[in-house]
């Protein structure tokens, strides 16, 4: 029986990594601005520690169990990795990462900073995972993996803890979706005291096809945010986290992403990934049309982004 996130492992989460991490910043901005009728505010996640929300779960997952000798593994398609490595390298710890061919160069950098063994393996995560699971049979490292493991999912849901401190005034939240650790994480959070939309690229749709199907299923994937927002199956921690907690799936075009990358650049400053994007991407292409006056919040979730792509 897959095991279920509560608030109170989240807040548990809490206590142990909070001094590992940043309290990310929020940013109000007014109805019309960016949708009209509609205040949306931002969660800056990007910034976060590594380049990602990940970093919260890779340190709820070191410090909540002991770690053997061998160190930890990890399969990623880059931002995960990174938040393994970082972790890994700030509490003085071993770690060995496998990473798919499609590894943006800003991600690969960031494993490269951080002291990781590298192993660039097959042509997408799940390929990666099949040979970091190899592996870690002979390591013994202790595994953790990207998106479908308690500890992990617990971490990413203490993003939702900090958001709703920050902005309790929320109507509706956007998430982008990739294996499910961070959907799974913030929904087990909220609960539904917020309406929860997931976001995914059509070409990463695991979470939308699971939905659609009755159960998660295997897809190809591809498209401008597959390296990130790339596993094939959604776990099913954040599967079930969904049936209960999400309230709509959403899909959005490459041409979205980048729309949204563009814009938080052009209007805010901000620099993201597509993945990072993603959410942003639901609400500005109309995906998903909020009410008048419903009070939005955006994830922007990752930006770890190669600056001569943006």
């Amino acid at each position: 029986m897959t095991e279920s996130i509560t608030q109170s492992s989240i807040l548990t989460s809490y206590e142990l990594i909070r001094e590992h991490i940043r309290r990310t910043p929020i940013l109000r901005v007014p109805a019309g601005e960016l949708i009209e009728d509609v205040p949306v505010t931002l969660k800056f996640e990007q910034i976060q520690h590594a380049g990602s929300f990940k970093t919260r779960g890779a340190f709820n997952a070191f410090l909540s169990s002991d770690v053997p000798e061998a160190g930890v593994i990890a399969a990623s398609g880059g931002n995960h990795g990174a938040a393994v490595a970082y972790a890994a390298y700030k509490l003085g710890l071993r770690a060995e990462i496998f990473v798919p061919k499609i590894i943006s160069s800003a991600k690969l950098a960031k494993l490269e900073e951080y002291k990781a063994k590298i192993n660039i393996v097959g042509d997408n995560f799940s390929e990666a995972l099949d040979a970091c699971f190899a592996r870690q049979k002979e390591t013994g490292a202790k595994l953790l993996h990207a998106y479908d493991q308690a500890e992990i999912v617990s971490g990413q849901g203490t993003v939702g803890l900090e958001f709703e401190e920050q902005a309790p005034e929320l109507d509706s939240l956007l998430i982008a979706v990739g294996g499910g650790g961070l959907i799974g994480g913030v929904s087990s959070w909220y609960r539904g005291r917020v309406k929860v939309i997931a976001v995914e690229t059509k070409g990463t749709a695991t979470l939308h096809s699971a939905r659609k199907a009755g159960q998660p299923i295997g897809i190809s994937v591809s498209g401008l945010a597959a390296d990130a927002l790339g596993a094939s199956t959604i776990g099913a921690i954040g599967y079930n986290a969904a049936q209960e907690f999400v309230n709509k799936s959403i899909l959005v075009s490459d041409q979205d992403v980048a729309d949204a990358q563009r814009l938080l650049w052009e209007n805010f400053r901000q620099v993201a990934e597509p993945g990072g994007a993603t959410a942003l991407a639901g609400l500005l292409s109309g995906a998903y049309k909020p009410e008048s006056n419903e009070k939005v919040g955006v994830l922007v979730c990752g930006g770890n982004v190669d600056l001569s792509k943006l």
